[in-house]
């Protein structure tokens, strides 16, 4: 796993990190802005900021993290890997994220 990188700036913070689940390389990048998180994930290959308007991952786990943090959270899931399982090991490292770094969410 990377280590984290971070980036602040007037009201805006980016935070980007890594992880390997199931031998597969996410990233994850965070737009902390007063209010509110972007919060999107990817593989290296390629993203979409908006991601497939279809899959309900990105509501669901947006309404759990909206839960943690009391801000509103915007998510764009883009793995292909959509088990729900796997799903689960993306939101947990996310919380793990948010548990080691709280100024960054």
């Amino acid at each position: 796993m990377e280590g984290p990188l971070a980036v602040t700036g007037g009201d805006v913070s980016l935070h980007n990190f890594s992880a390997r689940l199931w031998e597969q390389l996410v990233h994850f990048h965070v737009m902390r802005l007063t209010d509110s998180l972007f919060l999107w994930d990817s593989i290296p290959v390629a993203t979409s900021l908006l991601g497939d308007t279809s899959d309900t991952t990105s509501t669901g786990l947006a309404q759990r993290l909206a839960r943690k943090t009391n801000k509103q959270v915007f998510v764009s899931y883009n793995l292909q890997n959509t088990d729900s399982s796997f799903a689960l090991l993306v939101e947990n490292r996310i919380k793990e994220e948010m548990d080691a770094f709280p100024e960054k969410f």
